[in-house]
């Protein structure tokens, strides 16, 4: 029986054991970790991964990028989707600093309890705090994708309404879905944060460990909203009340996600994704796949 073989491309100069203890653990039979891979050096690696084997064999071998720096990553896998050609090709998760498979997993639990496709009555309101980051990111694009009117919010507001633009302009999400806003703390009287807080129907942190980003005012402002997720896992909360382990719990009007009431999901679409990337040799696993691969576990499809 051919072996299934792994290869773990990652930026970082020692290749995350993590990933490499998932993967095992999602049937890979072999490793082969490379760190510090750039685009510029990746292709031999990928070539080698194409040549080796052929026919129905190739399918036993897949790519998993990763990495702490996203944007290197990103620049990593379009790299060896350029190098594929015809039917020579191998499957490929893309989830540097899991943002991928994080991001996945907080809609996935945000669904559970607020309707995000577009057509619904009212299109779901989201505000993702700390939405610059890698993660909050792709939790904005996955939201807006599916329909709902998303925020992003950062202490910059140029930086808020960048992410914004490229949203727009490289993933093609509708300009009204999108709404950039600044906030650093300090009053919530009358400003845009407030606001937007008072529409909210989800409100998800993705912030900077150690950064409390909705206080105990900012609750009181989102009197309305129905699902908070917080995804730091190290004290202090991102949001405040919200503790490490909560999972679908009642909090006053609303249900509250910590980081590990969420990585169970996360860590069943990352297990998934390895399997999916060796059963299908045309698999490129990025947020959006994640998400539908996700949503494909929770109905038990």
């Amino acid at each position: 029986m051919t072996k299934k073989v792994l290869i773990q491309l990652d930026g970082d100069p020692q290749p995350s054991t993590f990933d490499a203890i998932v993967a095992v653990d999602a049937g890979a039979d072999v490793l082969l970790r490379h760190g510090g891979v750039t685009a510029d050096t990746v292709v031999p690696l990928v070539h080698g991964g194409m040549f080796t084997r052929g026919g129905a064999d190739l399918a036993s071998t897949a790519i998993f990028v990763g990495g702490s720096d996203v944007a290197a990553a990103e620049g990593v896998a379009a790299r060896v989707r350029a190098t594929f050609f015809g039917p020579v090709r191998v499957g490929v998760l893309v989830d540097p600093s899991g943002a991928n498979t994080t991001a996945a997993a907080a809609v996935v639990a945000a669904g559970r309890h607020v309707p995000l496709e577009s057509g619904a009555a009212r299109p779901c309101r989201a505000v993702v705090l700390g939405g610059t980051g890698p993660v909050g990111q792709r939790v904005a694009r996955l939201l807006a994708g599916k329909g709902a009117h998303v925020v992003v919010v950062s202490r910059s507001r140029d930086r808020a309404e960048s992410v914004v633009r490229r949203l727009i302009e490289t993933r093609g999400v509708p300009a009204s879905c999108l709404e950039a806003v600044e906030h650093h703390g300090g009053c919530l009287a009358g400003s845009a944060f407030a606001r937007v807080l008072g529409e909210a129907d989800v409100i998800v942190a993705a912030g900077a460990a150690g950064a409390v980003l909705l206080d105990a005012s900012g609750r009181r402002a989102a009197a309305g909203v129905r699902v908070l997720i917080d995804l730091n896992a190290v004290p202090p909360s991102g949001i405040e009340g919200v503790s490490v382990g909560d999972k679908a719990k009642a909090d006053g009007g609303a249900v509250v996600y910590g980081a590990i009431g969420v990585g169970g999901t996360k860590m069943k679409i990352h297990k998934a994704a390895i399997s999916a990337i060796f059963a299908d040799p045309q698999a490129f696993l990025d947020a959006e796949e994640l998400l539908a691969l996700g949503e494909r576990l929770e109905s038990g499809g």
